[in-house]
């Protein structure tokens, strides 16, 4: 009868659990078992605890011509069990075999040491990695940053030379004004001197004027002097004139009452 040496899965569902067994190859997986030979949770983390295995009925079987399976045999070189067997299947006696295996078992612990040293080194350069990609992820933001707070700096620096600027204006228009304000004095100054300037000049002129004016006005007054005479004459003469046109009336008038009284 061909026997295997394989896992036969035990358990409820999402929790399998493993027993190593010897079984007929005919059967089905989950069949009945000649001999169980150890166990197997792969829900375990810890290597060194997630299996057990009865070295010497492994053995047996495989004396007996048992063939293992590819995860069985995986399990059982974990173990030392597949060395020890290929071992006893060159012929050496046992304390060959027991001194082979304890060389085996020392450089498996080399081996573990180099394996744990190697997990180790990944992990610290994927930290490393990860600290560098942290590093220039920052970085990078550092550097977008900082064209936006130097435009921002900018900005704020350009309004505040605007405002500067803007009230550095009004204080500006102020001094012109203050300025053109002692220059305007200056020139109503100026003018006020030329206006008195010329109000000097002008007042011999206006001397001279009004002495010309009195004098015309006292050869007017002469003039009508020596009219008014004339003027007394000719009222005289009209006067006498008139006198004897008077009586010449006078008498006609008498005339005329004569001739009527008679």
């Amino acid at each position: 009868m061909a026997t295997k040496i394989r896992l036969k899965r035990i358990g409820r569902r999402n929790r399998p659990f493993y027993r190593l067994v010897v079984m007929d190859e005919r059967s089905r997986r989950d069949g009945a078992a000649i001999e169980q030979l150890g166990w197997f949770n792969p829900l375990e983390r810890n290597d060194e605890k997630n299996f057990a295995l009865n070295d010497e009925r492994i053995i047996h079987w495989l004396k007996e011509g048992a063939q293992t399976t590819e995860t069985a045999h995986n399990l059982l070189k974990r173990t030392g069990l597949t060395y020890r067997w290929h071992l006893i299947r060159q012929g050496l006696d046992e304390k060959a075999v027991e001194k082979e295996m304890k060389k085996w078992a020392l450089e498996r612990v080399e081996v573990e040491k180099r394996r744990t040293d190697k997990a180790s080194n990944k992990a610290e350069e994927k930290q490393k990695v990860a600290e560098k990609e942290s590093e220039t992820a920052a970085a990078d933001e550092v550097k977008k940053e900082t064209p936006v707070k130097e435009e921002t700096e900018a900005k704020v620096t350009e309004e505040v030379v605007e405002e500067k600027a803007e009230e550095e204006a009004p204080a500006e228009e102020e001094a012109p004004a203050e300025e053109e304000a002692p220059a305007e004095e200056a020139s109503d100054e100026s003018s006020e001197t030329e206006e008195a300037s010329t109000k000097e000049k002008d007042e011999p002129e206006a001397e001279t004027d009004v002495e010309e004016e009195t004098s015309e006005d006292e050869e007017l007054e002469s003039e009508v002097k020596e009219e008014e005479p004339v003027e007394e004459k000719a009222v005289e003469t009209t006067e006498e004139e008139a006198k004897p046109e008077q009586e010449t009336d006078e008498a006609s008038e008498d005339n005329t009452e004569n001739k009527s009284d008679k």
